[in-house]
């Protein structure tokens, strides 16, 4: 009896042991011939009798079974993370598949996040930009992506997250970019890499070949967790993020910047007037340096010195609309204690005199912005809030045909849908 028990249950494993691989043979021949559903099903098949599979077996198991959810890029992104699952579970074999699979499937990913993203869906563009990277963990590129991506939909829990796996991994994103002259068009054309980039111009296709260095994304990367950490009330994390980058990179303006309007969303105005100073130090020709430094003088009563700041800011650029404007509205701010005290006089003589000669300084006031708000529409016609502002004083001066030109102006913009 003891005989025939043994019997049976040798008969009993080979009989599992057939099933099992020609359910094996049937997924893998649905594979060949890209029916996934049909390999699944065959798989599915195998799935009870896996505790009587060897190691060999399962690991063939494992493998077809990320195949027949990867299908060939089609998959969805969950059957790509099964199929992820599922090639982790291989121990036995299929080292150089496993590897060829994994690219395909990042490929594959990144398709689909490419495709989302010239739709604009950027929420979907941002996971499957990140499921890219979590593949191989080799590409960082796509992890910046993914975050970048996150900050288009405003999901800034998800992009600090990811930003900040950036950082600690010392992402800078610069990397070596090689272009070359198309002979036919003229242009330049950039190339994924110098081996193709040497062939086109081998083949004379191509010349004026080059290279560049582009910009570290480290200062971007810093300055977006701490806005981040900003427009989550996190301020301290903010500063101390900034503060952790300059110890790194001390001379970089950018990161200066980005720390000082962190200040200034802050309310810290005078910590980040005193970034700004430093930062002009280190780049003197910045006219928007200067400007901003105007903005901070001016909010801070001081109009001497913003003054000069957004004189120093057109002498750099002689095109910069915004210093003009604001001249003027340094000089016209004067004018609000002149009207205060035009409106606590009485009607006496003296009164009276001092009433004709406060006017007059009022209007001289008018005549010494006008020249920056000209200038200021001279540089941009569609200025609204300069022709608005000579419209006004042009009316009070009584000038009727500067007045009604300037009315035109307003007019027209205002209807061009100009605010």
């Amino acid at each position: 009896m003891k005989k025939q028990l043994v019997l049976a249950l040798v008969l009993s494993m080979s009989v599992f042991s057939f099933a099992q691989k020609k359910e094996l043979k049937t997924a893998e021949k649905a594979i060949r011939g890209t029916k996934y559903e049909e390999a699944k099903t065959a798989l599915k098949q195998v799935e009870p009798l896996m505790s009587s599979m060897d190691d060999k077996l399962k690991s063939k198991f494992y493998y077809l079974s990320a195949q027949a959810f990867y299908a060939n890029g089609k998959g969805s992104l969950a059957n790509m993370d099964q199929a992820l699952v599922s090639l982790k579970k291989v121990n036995v074999g299929y080292s150089a598949e496993i590897n060829l699979l994994k690219r395909d499937i990042a490929n594959a990913l990144l398709l689909k996040g490419n495709g989302a993203y010239e739709k604009k869906d950027f929420s979907n563009a941002s996971v499957y930009f990140e499921k890219s990277y979590r593949v191989t963990e080799k590409d960082t590129v796509f992890l910046y992506y993914a975050a970048a991506t996150a900050v288009n939909v405003q999901e800034y829990d998800r992009a600090l997250k990811l930003y900040v796996e950036l950082r600690d991994l010392g992402y800078t994103g610069i990397a070596t970019q090689y272009f070359a002259t198309d002979v036919k068009t003229q242009k330049e054309e950039a190339f994924n890499g110098k081996e193709m980039r040497d062939l086109s111009v081998k083949a004379k296709t191509h010349i004026k070949p080059v290279e560049r260095v582009s910009e570290s994304k480290k200062p971007e990367i810093v300055k977006n967790i701490a806005l981040i950490y900003v427009s989550n009330g996190d301020n301290e994390k903010a500063i101390s993020a900034m503060k952790a980058a300059r110890v790194e990179s001390p001379n970089d303006v950018n990161l200066i910047l980005s720390e000082a309007n962190v200040h200034y969303k802050m309310g810290n105005t005078d910590e980040f007037k005193r970034l700004l100073e430093k930062a002009t130090q280190m780049d003197p020709e910045n006219p928007e340096l200067r400007y901003n430094l105007g903005v901070i003088a001016s909010e801070s009563n001081q109009p001497e010195e913003a003054k000069a700041y957004y004189e120093k800011a057109i002498e750099l650029d002689p095109k910069y609309i915004n210093a003009y404007i604001n001249l003027a509205a340094l000089i016209l701010n004067k004018e609000e204690a002149i009207i205060k005290e035009m409106n606590g006089l009485g009607t006496s003589r003296a009164d009276n005199k001092r009433y004709d000669e406060l006017r007059t300084k009022r209007q001289d006031l008018y005549k010494e912005a006008i020249p920056f708000l000209s200038k200021a529409l001279e540089i941009d016609s569609k200025s609204l809030s300069a022709a608005k502002t000579l419209m006004n004083i042009y009316s009070i001066l009584g000038e009727t045909d500067k007045h009604k030109s300037m009315k035109e102006k307003v007019a027209a913009l205002e209807a061009e849908g100009i605010n």
